[in-house]
């Protein structure tokens, strides 16, 4: 009967332990994306870089966009986080967005390392949980 709350105890501390990893990876897929989004519009500045003037299609809305002309590509509001912005020149854009993909790559440095740590520790839990399930059936065995 310990053996079988023992090993109740495991499922439930593996199964903790796989939400949990579950969660890291749902922050690393949105960490992902994020730094997507940062190469996208280091790709975008080198595109109108130099231009006087620049088609492209604004979101109006609801997946929507609009044809429109960018009048000035020489300053470009960047988002520094907690809602605010501020007005940079290409230069200037770049140097935000590579302090900002730095800190992306960092973070998710670390949700990977959080990851291998918690998937270290479910294999050692279900090395456990097999071993007193296999004493447990040994000893059903010797029983019968």
């Amino acid at each position: 009967m310990e053996d079988q709350q023992r090993l109740n105890n495991l499922v439930n501390e593996i199964n903790v332990y796989r939400q949990q990893a579950e969660l890291i990876q749902q922050q690393l897929e949105l960490i992902q994306a994020s730094i997507a989004e940062v190469d996208a519009l280091f790709a975008t500045l080198e595109d109108i870089e130099g231009k006087e003037s620049v088609e492209a299609f604004v979101p109006v809305g609801a997946g929507s966009f609009i044809k429109g002309e960018l009048k000035s590509t020489d300053e470009i509001i960047v988002s520094i986080g907690a809602g605010i912005a501020v007005k940079k020149d290409a230069d200037g854009a770049r140097e935000i967005l590579e302090g900002q993909k730095e800190q992306l790559l960092d973070s998710r440095d670390k949700m990977l390392a959080n990851l291998q740590q918690v998937t270290d520790m479910v294999g050692n839990l279900q090395a456990q949980a097999e071993q007193i399930a296999a004493a447990a059936q040994g000893n059903i065995t010797q029983m019968g």
